[in-house]
């Protein structure tokens, strides 16, 4: 029987009140409704009796809902995206998967009828254990060391993962690296000084031979996607960006944005970015290929970053700092 009925409401990061997106996007007049709703899905689905709802944070059509029940804590996530749902249930089998093979994932718990992910009307939901940990601080170095080998580690199970081809494909261009930058370049670049355009351009025309493969990737590798505990990575969140694409990509978009989390974004330190590197060729070294686009896709992702205008995080001046590097 549920203690509470009345959680907490949060956005993730959007500046929304979320009692109106409770009712907007999930149709829920109040917390209450919600907290009995998530309640009854849980019994009905999974045969878990919760004690207390106690908090829901909402992101885009996706809701989060932290339970607490005799066995511990849970959290059930859902979604009212309908055009995700088939991403959904086919992230559920990977993260099992994964959780198979040892990675530190937080692995879904089956429903009653051995579901993963169930749909339910309009709705598709997923529950699972509560991980307890922090959001990875790149102010400790032997944690970014840590998630850097674990990134290579978690490379090289979803180079395995049998079922990579069931996952619905993402708008992920397919084109070779150097059309992809030089495209970007040509398209969604102007606001950039004109000497890193050209920097990066002169870079990309001169580098080696593409040799990189392209596997199943999880592309959302940061700080808010990573809990960390004594030093060591103890799970790897979130696999709904996961997509296809070329390893040293997902290094180089994730050493750029490895401390972001859900506020006023802002870029690592140079020291920070050598010290993931490092621990993820600790595990992993570098093709030559590889190691020749190392710094062409860095100094790409770290672009991509700067916005626009106003840039109170300072991405400019961080990506602009790479240019003057050795």
């Amino acid at each position: 029987m549920i203690e509470s009925r009345v959680p907490v409401l949060e956005m993730l990061w959007e500046p929304h009140d979320p009692r109106h997106a409770l009712d907007g996007r999930f149709g829920f007049s109040d917390e209450e409704s919600a907290g009995r709703w998530v309640a009854a899905m849980l019994d009905e689905h999974w045969g878990v009796r919760i004690d207390s709802c106690e908090r829901i944070v909402m992101s885009g059509g996706n809701a989060l809902a932290w339970v607490g029940t005799p066995s511990g804590r849970l959290l059930a996530k859902w979604s009212v995206v309908l055009e995700r749902f088939p991403r959904l249930v086919e992230t559920a089998r990977l993260t099992s998967w994964l959780h198979g093979r040892g990675l530190p994932v937080s692995a879904p718990v089956p429903a009653r009828d051995g579901r993963l992910q169930v749909e339910a009307g309009r709705v598709s939901m997923g529950l699972q254990r509560e991980i307890v940990g922090d959001l990875l601080d790149t102010a400790d170095l032997s944690q970014v060391r840590a998630a850097g080998a674990l990134l290579a580690q978690l490379q090289d199970a979803l180079a395995a993962y049998p079922d990579a081809d069931q996952l619905p494909a993402l708008a992920v261009s397919s084109k070779p690296l150097t059309a992809r930058v030089t495209d970007w370049l040509d398209s969604r670049a102007d606001h950039l000084p004109m000497a890193a355009r050209e920097t990066l351009r002169g870079l990309v025309t001169s580098a080696p031979p593409e040799r990189l493969p392209r596997q199943l990737v999880h592309f959302d590798f940061r700080s808010a996607n990573i809990l960390c505990v004594r030093g060591e990575v103890a799970a790897i969140l979130d696999f709904e960006e996961a997509q296809h694409d070329h390893r040293l990509v997902e290094l180089a978009r994730a050493a750029v944005l490895l401390g972001t989390r859900y506020h006023n974004w802002g870029p690592v330190s140079a020291d920070v970015r050598a010290e993931f590197l490092t621990g993820y060729q600790s595990e992993r070294p570098l093709t030559p290929a590889e190691a020749g686009w190392l710094d062409i896709l860095l100094l790409w992702q770290a672009l991509a970053m700067v916005p626009p205008g106003d840039d109170p995080t300072g991405w400019g001046p961080s990506a602009l700092s790479q240019l003057t590097r050795p």
